[in-house]
């Protein structure tokens, strides 16, 4: 690892020490937000935000996240974790406390194409994306140079649908190796079996060259081009056994017409791909996304 982010991590889990983040989801009923309130202010926890959202006040699900500095949290957290359970018994929730202090880390799968890698390690390097980038994994030799630039473990396994099995389990074995929490495919060009999806249920991101639903597949800027569409887009999604279907987490668009031809269009989708993924990927990393069924709750 860059010796220069080996010092960001130690200064962002210094100044996190004492914050977790606690996720919530439930059927609505009363007593939800005074019985968790209570539980942290027995904590001696103060609320730094809070944000929530109901699919409907009667028989629908609630939706919470609180981020809170909590005195001592490293020697108490898992202590508060099994006090926690009693209460998501009662109120029959789907939840996750997570220390702050705790960065997460993360593998990058890449194939050719580099702008969404570059953008990641781009905001890696300023500190604007908090993880611990673990290790790089592609089926080309084209980012070498620039991930082992920073240190970065590189990992070149070519892939192909003959092969896919076999790649996917030394993959496996590589992740399991680095404790990856997170798998950002930076446009890795491969199809995910689904035992390897199955292995990382919403700890996939990807980004599609598309404005989902529309063009999902291979070559959305050449059938975008045939469409004559008039706003190309990027779709960051978790990845799920339906190809390109999985819960969207960001999506962005641009405005285009008759005058670009399939070139330009695929230079302003690189654009938005980018910035797309990077969103998703920072929320995921600040534990602002709950996966609802085939949807996101983003806070």
């Amino acid at each position: 690892m860059n010796s220069n982010f080996k010092e960001q991590i130690e200064q962002f889990k210094l100044r996190n020490q004492n914050r977790g983040r606690l996720l919530v989801s439930c059927p609505d009923q009363p007593g939800i937000v005074s019985t968790i309130s209570q539980f942290l202010f027995s904590h001696n926890a103060n609320i730094i935000e809070s944000s929530q959202y109901s699919t409907n006040p009667e028989g629908g699900v609630f939706f919470i996240r609180i981020e809170f500095e909590c005195p001592f949290l490293k020697e108490k957290a898992n202590e508060m974790k099994e006090q926690f359970t009693e209460i998501a018994e009662k109120f029959s929730m789907e939840w996750t406390l997570t220390p702050v202090f705790k960065v997460k880390k993360a593998a990058i799968f890449v194939s050719k194409e580099l702008h969404c890698l570059l953008e990641l390690l781009w905001e890696w390097q300023s500190g604007d994306l908090m993880a611990d980038i673990a290790l790089v994994i592609s089926n080309h030799e084209a980012a070498r140079d620039v991930v082992e630039g920073l240190n970065i473990p590189f990992y070149y396994i070519p892939a192909n649908k003959d092969i896919r099995e076999q790649v996917e389990k030394e993959q496996l074995q590589l992740l399991k190796e680095h404790d990856v929490d997170l798998i950002v495919l930076a446009r890795y060009m491969q199809i995910l079996t689904p035992n390897f999806v199955a292995a990382n249920p919403h700890k996939i991101i990807n980004i599609h060259h598309s404005f989902l639903p529309a063009f999902i597949g291979a070559r959305p800027y050449e059938r975008a081009y045939d469409r004559g569409v008039k706003l190309i887009g990027a779709t960051s999604h978790y990845v799920t056994n339906d190809l390109d279907e999985g819960p969207i987490i960001e999506q962005d668009i641009a405005r285009v017409d008759h005058r670009d031809n399939v070139e330009s269009l695929k230079k302003i989708g690189r654009t938005i791909e980018r910035s797309v993924l990077a969103r998703a990927v920072k929320w995921h990393l600040e534990d602002r996304i709950i996966v609802h069924q085939n949807k996101t709750i983003v806070f």
